[in-house]
This record gives C-alpha cells, sequence and structure tokens, in this order.
C-alpha cells in the first residue's frame, strides 16, 4: 500500500511541480519527478528538523541554566 501511496502522491506532486515550473513533461516523467522530489524533500525536512530539535535542546538548555542562575543568585544574596 504505501508504494500506491508513493505513486498516488507523487503524480500530484510532479504534475502540481510541472504546472509551477511550466514545463511540459509525459506522465512516467512526471510522476518519476513528483516521487524523487518527496524522496529529496522527505529527507531535507528530517534534516530540518533534527537540526530545529537540536537548536530546541538548545534554547531549553540555556533557558534551564538562565533559571538556575537567576534562582542561585536570589539565594545567595540573602
Amino acid at each position: 500500500m504505501p508504494i500506491v501511496f508513493l505513486i498516488i502522491v507523487g503524480a500530484a506532486a510532479g504534475f502540481i511541480a510541472t504546472r509551477i515550473m511550466r514545463i511540459e513533461t509525459d506522465v512516467p516523467t512526471t510522476i518519476a519527478i513528483g516521487i524523487a522530489g518527496a524522496v529529496v524533500g522527505g529527507l531535507v525536512l528530517r534534516a530540518l528538523l533534527a537540526v530545529m530539535g537540536m537548536m530546541a535542546g538548545l534554547v531549553g538548555a540555556i533557558l534551564g541554566a538562565l533559571a538556575l542562575i537567576y534562582l542561585w543568585q536570589k539565594i545567595s544574596n540573602k
């Protein structure tokens, strides 16, 4: 079933992409463009999510460290 779904989504994505880029291709080429685009897009999206996940972890770590420094300063000043 995933292969059939990939072909359907690839055909739709290829059709939309070829219309946006204003190129004329036959149906097999359109499907191939869509499937290849789905693979490339999926890899890029996974990479971006991984980087954003790491960045979110970094931001969380910085905020946590700031909170601890703030609490340490409040406790040590008393």
